[in-house]
C-alpha cells in the first residue's frame, strides 16, 4: 500500500547533482511529496456521461431514513440531557459572571462541544460536553475545586425541586475536567484556557498541553460544524457513518471529527455544490474509501480547522488504514448486489466484511490486506514521507 515510486530522484541535472553542480547537495535529495485525489465519479461526471438512466433507489433511502431514526435519541433521552445541560450551562454561566468568593480559577467562557451541540448524538450514548476556558492557568488540582463549586450550586438551585431519584446528581473527576451525571445523562466538563496562556504551561503544575489543546480544538470543530454542516442530510449519514465505525472493525478508527468530514464531503463535494441525496452520498462514501481516499499517497480530507495541510487520516496507523480501505472494497461489492441491510445492520451479519458471501450466484470474496510492516528501519534509511506528516487533533473521546 505504501507505494515506493514518488519522484525519490534527485533535482535537475541528474541523480545526486544539486544546484550549480554542487554534488550531493542535501535538500535536493529529500523525496518531494505530491498527494493525489483517488478516482471520484460524481467529480469526473461530465468526462464520464451515464450511458443509462438512473435507477430507482428509493429502498436505499428508506432504510437509511430508517437506520437514522432508530440510532436518533428517544425523546426521553433527548429530554434527560437537555434538561441536565441547562442546569450545568446555567451554572457556570453565573461563575462566569459573578464568581463571588470562588478564586481557585478565573472562567473567561463555556462551550457546548460535540455531538449533543452539533445535533448528532446517537441513541444510547446520552453524553454531552462542555469546554470550560479559564483566562487563570488550568492546574491540576482547579477541576476538582471547580467541580465541588458547580455541584454545590447545582443542588443549591434544585433544593425547591422535587428530585426524583433518577435525576439524583452524582460529580466524578478525570484528567480532562470532572463530570456531572444521573442515571439518565452525563455532562462532561472540559477544561481549556485561553490560546495565549498555552506557551505558559508547566507539565508538573497544568493540565496535559495535548489534552487541553483538543479541547480547544473541540470548540473550533463545533464552529465549523454549525457553519457548513448544518444540513440535515450531513446530520443523518454522520450518525449511519458513526453506526458502521461502531460495528465493523476496519471502520473504527475513523473518529466523531473525521466522520463529520467524510459525510461533509461526499454530500457537499461535488460539482454543483448542492446537497446530494442520502443514497448516492452513501454510495460515494464506500467507493472513495475503496478508491484510497484514506491510504498513503492520498490527499484525502484537509483538517478545515487546523493550520497547515493536515489531512485528517494521518491521525490512523499505516495498518489501520489499509484496514479501512480493505473493508470498504469489500462492503462497496456487497452494497452493489443489495446487501444494504447486512451494512447498516438490520440483518446483524458483521462477518459480512471478513468471510465469503453469495449475492444472487455473485460470490464476493474478503480483500486481503495490502500493507506489510517493513522490518526495522536499517541506520540512514529515512522515514516515508507518506507516512510522517505530524500530528493531528483526534476528538475520538469526545462524543
Amino acid at each position: 500500500m505504501v507505494r515506493p515510486g514518488m519522484m525519490r530522484g534527485g533535482g535537475r541535472g541528474g541523480m545526486g547533482m544539486g544546484m550549480r553542480g554542487v554534488r550531493g547537495a542535501p535538500f535536493m535529495n529529500k523525496k518531494t511529496f505530491l498527494p493525489r485525489h483517488p478516482f471520484d465519479l460524481t467529480l469526473a461526471e461530465m468526462a464520464f456521461p451515464r450511458a443509462q438512466p438512473n435507477q430507482d433507489d428509493s429502498v436505499l433511502t428508506n432504510a437509511l431514513l430508517k437506520r437514522s431514526q432508530d440510532l436518533t435519541p428517544t425523546a426521553a433521552e433527548q429530554t434527560g440531557i437537555s434538561n441536565l445541560v441547562a442546569k450545568v450551562q446555567g451554572v457556570l454561566d453565573n461563575i462566569v459572571l459573578a464568581p463571588g468568593d470562588f478564586t481557585k480559577c478565573q472562567l473567561e467562557e463555556v462551550r457546548q462541544v460535540g455531538s449533543f451541540k452539533k445535533g448528532t448524538m446517537m441513541g444510547g450514548s446520552n453524553v454531552a460536553d462542555i469546554v470550560i476556558i479559564l483566562k487563570s492557568l488550568p492546574t491540576k488540582d482547579c477541576g476538582e475545586a471547580l467541580g465541588k463549586k458547580v455541584e454545590e450550586d447545582l443542588q443549591k438551585s434544585m433544593k425547591t425541586e422535587v428530585v426524583p431519584k433518577a435525576e439524583a446528581l452524582s460529580l466524578a473527576y478525570n484528567e480532562k475536567g470532572f463530570e456531572i451525571s444521573n442515571s439518565l445523562a452525563k455532562v462532561r466538563c472540559l477544561i481549556a484556557t485561553l490560546p495565549q496562556n498555552m506557551r505558559k504551561l508547566e507539565s508538573e503544575k497544568h493540565l496535559d498541553f495535548k489534552i487541553i489543546q483538543s479541547h480547544l480544538a473541540a470548540i473550533r470543530h463545533t464552529r465549523w460544524f454549525e457553519e457548513n454542516a448544518h444540513h440535515s442530510t450531513i446530520k443523518v449519514l454522520i450518525r449511519i457513518l458513526k453506526d458502521l465505525a461502531r460495528r465493523f472493525e476496519g471502520f473504527r478508527p475513523l473518529n466523531p471529527w473525521i466522520c463529520d468530514l467524510l459525510a461533509h464531503s461526499a454530500i457537499m463535494n461535488n460539482p454543483s455544490r448542492q446537497a446530494l441525496p442520502v443514497n448516492v452520498a452513501f454510495r460515494r462514501v464506500f467507493q472513495l474509501l475503496a478508491s484510497g481516499l484514506f491510504v498513503p499517497g492520498s490527499a484525502g480530507i484537509t483538517d478545515p480547522c487546523e493550520v497547515g495541510h493536515f489531512r485528517v487520516h494521518t491521525s490512523m496507523t499505516l495498518v489501520q488504514q489499509d484496514e479501512c480501505c480493505m473493508t470498504a472494497q469489500t462492503l462497496v461489492r456487497v452494497l452493489a448486489h443489495g446487501g444494504f441491510k447486512h451494512i447498516l445492520g438490520f440483518v446483524e451479519n458483521t462477518t459480512v466484511a471478513k468471510e465469503m458471501s453469495v449475492w444472487d450466484g455473485v460470490v464476493v470474496s474478503p480483500m486481503e490486506p495490502a500493507y506489510e510492516k517493513p522490518s526495522e528501519k536499517k541506520d540512514g534509511e529515512e522515514e516515508d514521507m507518506e507516512c510522517v506528516e505530524g500530528e493531528t487533533i483526534d476528538d475520538e473521546q469526545i462524543e
